[in-house]
C-alpha cells in the first residue's frame, strides 16, 4: 500500500519550508530513512527522510515551493501501484501525471501542486500562530499580504508588521511600511494617506545582475526591519583595556597546551565576562513585548555568525553556568553547524542577550541592531592602542570597544550604563572572572 511521506516539523516555530532540492528521482528505489529531499527553514538547510520502503511513485511537492509543515510531499509504494485512491489527501496533478525519471535536483523533476483555493484575506487566510501574533500585535490581518503558500498569512508575515494603533486597525486603507507614531507605529492618519509610490528603477549604465532577496535573506531583511521599526534604539559607547586578556591569552598559548588547554578566543573571554556581569542586571538579560517586560534568570547568549547564506544567531544556552573553555566549546560547534547548513531550528532561538563582534574583520566601532524582542545587544570591536593619562603621561594602552545597543522602551540609559560599567571591571579584570 502507498504510504504519503508529509513534512515533518522543523521546530516549533517553523511553519513551512522551501524545497531546495530533490534528491530522489520518481521511479529510484527507496529505502525508509533514505535522504529524499533538501527543505530550507528561515534558519538553517536539513534534510527530509523518507518514512517507507519501496519505489517513489510521486513527487508532490516541485523544487523552489514553500511547502506548508506536516503536508504531503511524496508517495512511495510499489513500483507501478495505483495511487490514484490518494486523490483528496494528495493534489490530484500528482497523482494523474506522475513525473518521468530526470536529473535528481532538476526543477523538472518534481510536479507542481494542483492550483488550490486563494487565500482570503483575515482569518480564513492566516495560519494559527499568525492569527495569535496578530491579535497580540494590534496588526490588521485583512491588511498583511502574505508569504505562505497561495499568499497563506503565516507568523514571519506578523513579525515583519509594524504596529498599529486601535483607531488604525478599525480604519481600513493602505498600509504603509512604517507609521508617524512612536517607534514607526501606524496610526488612523497613516492609513488614510496615499500609499507611497513604487520604487522605481532608475537607468544606470553598463551590465547588472539582479539577485532575488528570498529564504534567508528575506527573512534578515524583515527582522532589520522589524526591528528598527518597532523599537526605540539608543546605543551606549565605552572602552575597556584588554591588557589583562591579553596577558591571559598569552599565558594559555605559552603554557596551555602541556596542560591540555586550549588558548580560549578574544569572544571566548567576552562572552564569559558578559554571561558572569549580567545576572546582577536583571533589566538587561530580558525582552521587551509590548505590555510587558520579561526578566530572564538564565542567561542564553546569541552569538551572531557569518555565513555564506546570511547572519545567523545560534544560542550558547545556560552560558551563566559554563566555563570559558565551555562557551569556547558551544561556540565553535555552533559556528561550524551555521556554516555546514546543519544547524538546527531550536539551537537558533531562545536567546536573552546577544553579542556580535566584528573586531576580526578590522572594525573598532560599529552600531548593533537589536535582536528583537531582546533588550539589549552588545557590539564587539577589535583591540587597538588607545592613549591614557597614566603616571608616567600618556600611555597607550591596547584596549576593545563597546558599543551597547538598547530599546529605550524596556531599558533605560542608566542601567544600560552601569551594566557597561561592570562589563568593562570584568574584561579587564578577566583572569580572576575565569578563575572564579
Amino acid at each position: 500500500m502507498a504510504s504519503i511521506v508529509v513534512l515533518p516539523k522543523q521546530g516549533n516555530s517553523v511553519e513551512s519550508c522551501v524545497i531546495v532540492r530533490w534528491m530522489k528521482n520518481v521511479g529510484d528505489a527507496i529505502k525508509d530513512g533514505d535522504g529524499l529531499c533538501e527543505v530550507e527553514t528561515d534558519k538553517a538547510t536539513v534534510e527530509v527522510p523518507a518514512t517507507a520502503n519501496g519505489t517513489l511513485l510521486a513527487q508532490v511537492r516541485k523544487q523552489g515551493e514553500d511547502v506548508p509543515v506536516q503536508t504531503p510531499i511524496a508517495v512511495i509504494g510499489a513500483a507501478g501501484e495505483d495511487i490514484s485512491a490518494l486523490a483528496g489527501t494528495v493534489p490530484t496533478a500528482a497523482l494523474a501525471a506522475p513525473v518521468a525519471a530526470g536529473p535528481v535536483g532538476g526543477s523538472e523533476a518534481a510536479v507542481a501542486p494542483a492550483p488550490d483555493k486563494p487565500a482570503e484575506a483575515g482569518a480564513s487566510g492566516s495560519s494559527p500562530r499568525a492569527r495569535e501574533a496578530a491579535e497580540a500585535k494590534g496588526v490588521d490581518l485583512a491588511a498583511i499580504a502574505g508569504s505562505g503558500p497561495n499568499g497563506l498569512v503565516i507568523e514571519r508575515d506578523i513579525a515583519a508588521a509594524p504596529r498599529m494603533t486601535p483607531a488604525a486597525k478599525a480604519a481600513g486603507g493602505a498600509l504603509p511600511a512604517s507609521g508617524t507614531g512612536l517607534a514607526g507605529t501606524i496610526t488612523a492618519a497613516d492609513r488614510a494617506a496615499p500609499g507611497a509610490p513604487p520604487v522605481s528603477t532608475p537607468a544606470v549604465a553598463g551590465s547588472a545582475t539582479d539577485i532575488p532577496v528570498k529564504s534567508i535573506r528575506k527573512v534578515i531583511a524583515e527582522r532589520m526591519r522589524q526591528s528598527i521599526g518597532t523599537t526605540a534604539q539608543l546605543t551606549l559607547n565605552t572602552t575597556a583595556k584588554a591588557t589583562a586578556m591579553n596577558a591571559l591569552r598569552a599565558r594559555y598559548k605559552a603554557a596551555g597546551e602541556s596542560i591540555g588547554l586550549a588558548a580560549p578566543s578574544v569572544n571566548d573571554l567576552i562572552l564569559l565576562a558578559v554571561a558572569r556581569t549580567l545576572p546582577k542586571f536583571p533589566a538587561v538579560n530580558a525582552h521587551f513585548l509590548g505590555d510587558k517586560i520579561r526578566q530572564f534568570s538564565d542567561i542564553h547568549l546569541g552569538v551572531a555568525v557569518d555565513t555564506e547564506r546570511g547572519l545567523m544567531v545560534p544560542v550558547v544556552k545556560d552560558a551563566g553556568r559554563k566555563s570559558v573553555a565551555e562557551i569556547g566549546r558551544d561556540v565553535k560547534a555552533l559556528a561550524k553547524a551555521c556554516q555546514d547548513g546543519a544547524v538546527k531550528p531550536e539551537q537558533l532561538s531562545g536567546s536573552t542577550f546577544t553579542v556580535t563582534n566584528l573586531g576580526a574583520l578590522g572594525i573598532e566601532h560599529f552600531t548593533p541592531v537589536l535582536n528583537v524582542p531582546e533588550v539589549a545587544i552588545l557590539g564587539v570591536g577589535g583591540i587597538v592602542l588607545r592613549p591614557y593619562e597614566g603616571p608616567k603621561g600618556v600611555e597607550f594602552i591596547p584596549s576593545i570597544a563597546l558599543s551597547l545597543t538598547i530599546d529605550h522602551q524596556g531599558l533605560d540609559g542608566a542601567p544600560a550604563a552601569r551594566f557597561l560599567q561592570a562589563l568593562v571591571k570584568a574584561i579587564e579584570a578577566i583572569d580572576l572572572v575565569v578563575a572564579a
